[in-house]
């Protein structure tokens, strides 16, 4: 299957189900399509959804918003410098919340009192905290840094986020492009339980998906490989497999 597009993929939703759009109306394709994307997105994060977000710390406030739509937090790194994101930064180490709770003797922030700011400095570590509510900078949670800035530092937040589903309006996807096997599997995995259909055929593109799925992290693999210089490891060249 070389792509698909949102009108291709109802209508194959329906051809393979042999169930017409009396039952498998538009709206019930798009929450299929909705949720086989986001396991799809949640199963093999993608460099295509790798996005770098940069800000100003705030001094003695020990806390940053998640970037809006942010499925996961890669990394973050802060900058030595108050005007400009440029030398080499500083990568913030992951921690929890507990052990930034024991290092600063009390957590400030949403949950405490901004006022008492007990270890200040530059920032050496980072913990995700939650309160997301929606997919806006400013409901889809936050971090906690430790020490507490003692200047406006630059830093960059690298993350993934889910983009643009495929829809009436986005006829066409990284997902629908690349990987429209697996997304097809995907749907029909969602269309069968929805339907309560014969077990062995929702068992049978599960497995369809889950080879399609590990012949396309293959691929994400062999791109990534380009990067192996920066930390010593002999470059490797990786055939992905097709599609």
């Amino acid at each position: 299957m070389a792509g698909t597009t949102y009108a291709n993929l109802t209508t194959d939703i329906r051809n393979y189900t042999e169930v017409d759009s009396d039952v498998l109306t538009a709206s019930v394709i798009n929450r299929f399509i909705e949720d086989a994307e986001f396991r799809i997105y949640q199963e093999l994060p993608m460099d295509s959804q790798r996005f770098v977000q940069e800000g100003t710390l705030s001094t003695d406030n020990n806390t940053i918003n998640s970037p809006a739509g942010a499925l996961f937090i890669r990394g973050v790194e802060v900058f030595n410098s108050t005007s400009a994101t440029t030398g080499s930064g500083t990568w913030l180490e992951k921690k929890d919340q507990t052990y930034l709770s024991e290092y600063t003797d009390r957590l400030t922030g949403p949950e405490g009192d901004l006022t008492a700011q007990d270890v200040t400095g530059f920032p050496k570590y980072y913990a995700m905290f939650g309160g997301a509510t929606d997919t806006s900078d400013t409901t889809s949670g936050g971090m906690y840094i430790a020490p507490t800035p003692d200047a406006a530092y630059k830093f960059r937040v690298y993350y993934n986020k889910m983009p643009d589903g495929l829809s009436g309006s986005t006829t066409t996807t990284y997902l629908s492009k690349y990987f429209p096997q697996g997304l097809l599997y995907a749907c029909l995995v969602e269309a069968f339980g929805y339907l309560k259909g014969p077990m062995d055929m929702l068992t049978y593109y599960e497995n369809r998906y889950k080879n399609a799925i590990q012949q396309f992290a293959g691929m994400q693999l062999g791109r990534r490989r380009r990067d192996d210089y920066t930390d010593g490891t002999v470059r490797i060249q990786v055939k992905s497999p097709s599609p």
